[in-house]
């Protein structure tokens, strides 16, 4: 994730980067660097799920074609799991913005915080592989344990972002990870 982090500060055009010997004007400049980071690492991560939760939203209109109307309900709550999050990394604020003003972060702990935030693309692999077992499963007796395996795995994303807005408060409170 610092590769990230580089990026965003590699775009200052020469003034910031005059302006970044300013006393003071450095720390505003790399806290609003690492918020510009965080955007787009959420952004990033929301349209990748995005598109899973699509994929998913296929597969209902799927088993309603095929009259297999059963398993809609189950399949909807796997959909709602991966909404739920998918709007809880949109509507999080950005660049941990309290986090940053109360607490002076050392780049161990900073990068502590990205490797979960990287983590969220691994589940997306996950959640991914979890459709794909569904898609492989329509039509035969294992589908049901399918959709219950996706929906485990969209929790398991909640989960995740749970945990991580944990050790956030943690950082804020002076902590260490629990």
């Amino acid at each position: 994730m610092s590769d990230l982090f580089e990026r965003v500060t590699g775009d200052q055009d020469i003034i910031k980067k005059l302006l970044a010997n300013v006393p003071g004007f450095k720390g505003y400049l790399e806290k609003r660097n690492r918020k510009m980071s965080d955007k787009l690492l959420r952004e990033a991560v929301a349209n990748r799920f995005e598109q899973l939760w699509q994929r998913i939203s296929d597969l209902q209109r799927e088993l309603i074609s095929s009259g297999d109307i059963g398993l809609i309900d189950d399949l909807e709550a796997a959909a709602i799991k991966l909404r739920q999050f998918i709007d809880r990394i949109r509507t999080a604020s950005y660049g941990y913005s309290p986090f940053f003003a109360a607490v002076k972060i050392n780049s161990e702990d900073l990068a502590r915080v990205y490797e979960y935030d990287s983590a969220m693309f691994d589940l997306a692999d996950e959640v991914s592989r979890a459709i794909d077992h569904v898609e492989a499963s329509l039509g035969t007796e294992g589908l049901p344990a399918a959709i219950r395996n996706l929906t485990t795995t969209a929790q398991s994303c909640l989960d995740a972002f749970n945990k991580r807005n944990e050790v956030m408060i943690n950082f804020q409170a002076g902590g260490a990870e629990s």
